[in-house]
């Protein structure tokens, strides 16, 4: 809006650089799990996986409690493993949801298009496979039609020129190594610019883009009204269990803000999207007139 007040007609977006030249910190962590993969099946099962799952002394050791929750992460497939940690598959889709939601919809539906999508790609290495597997996650489905639509919303134009043919061309052409070197993020990218950016730049650790949804909620009365009106009206569409929201706005959010408030965002976003849509408040309503 302000670009626009402005007199801009178009601003330059930089989307796309991550997913061409492996820039995300989740490629080098993917890469740790990896490397077990690599020791040969034989020893995994056999020696390693029994020492550090079994019930000797040795294995309630602290460092073996920490090497044993590295295997189990290790032994989750790709792509299922990048996303190990979205909350509602820690917290259990029977924990948040209602029966009869679940049972109108087939839950293991996404998993299995990321997969596809992963296994579509057929590189060999590991950072392309996940660098295809975001083009289509990361990128098309979500960052570029975020920039793109609130650009649209405030009346101004958007490119991206790191997304040109060219380059993209260009960075299917890169070496594996040079995207991802060891754990070195963006190697290539750098390595290029090193002369042309100030150092401090070239060697800034990457940062995101998260808000403290969940602190502002417990901060500002009246964004807290707007969640927890919106949770509430969420709760009588019976797709989300009435205790779990309960439990939710009254104990848990308050007590892990952090945590829990990218949660509260989702389903607040969710109710706000079927408020403009499906007006019924309850799941056999809206299914009623489908």
């Amino acid at each position: 809006m302000l670009a626009k007040a402005d007199g801009l007609e178009k601003l330059l977006a930089g989307d796309g650089g991550d997913e061409l030249f492996g820039g995300n910190a989740r490629y080098a962590k993917q890469r740790l799990f990896g490397a077990y993969e690599v020791i040969p099946k034989a020893i995994r099962e056999r020696a390693i996986e029994p020492l550090l799952f079994g019930t000797s002394a040795l294995a309630r050791l602290p460092v073996m409690n920490k090497a044993a929750s590295y295997v189990r992460q290790a032994r989750i497939r790709m792509p299922e493993r990048m996303n190990a940690y979205n909350l509602l598959k820690k917290l259990g889709d029977a924990e948040v949801l209602t029966g009869e939601f679940l049972s109108s919809v087939d839950a293991g539906r996404p998993a299995a298009a990321e997969h596809r999508t992963y296994e579509s790609c057929h590189a060999r290495s590991l950072v392309n496979r996940m660098l295809a597997y975001d083009w289509k996650y990361t990128l098309a489905d979500n960052d570029l039609l975020k920039v793109t639509s609130a650009s649209a919303l405030a009346g101004i134009a958007v490119g991206f020129p790191l997304l040109a043919d060219e380059i993209v061309d260009f960075s299917l052409r890169l070496r594996p190594e040079l995207k991802l070197k060891g754990l070195r993020l963006r190697y290539f990218f750098k390595e290029a610019l090193r002369d042309f950016l100030p150092v401090e730049i070239i060697n800034k650790r990457k940062h995101g883009f998260g808000l403290p949804f969940g602190v502002w909620v417990m901060r500002h009365d009246r964004l807290r009204d707007l969640a927890f009106a919106s949770l509430r009206a969420l709760a009588r569409r019976d797709m989300v269990r009435r205790e779990f929201l309960d439990d939710l706005m009254a104990r848990k959010l308050s007590e892990h803000p952090a945590y829990y408030g990218e949660l509260v965002w989702v389903l607040m976003m969710l109710e706000q999207w079927l408020q403009r849509r499906i007006p019924e408040t309850s799941l056999a309503s809206a299914q009623a007139t489908a």
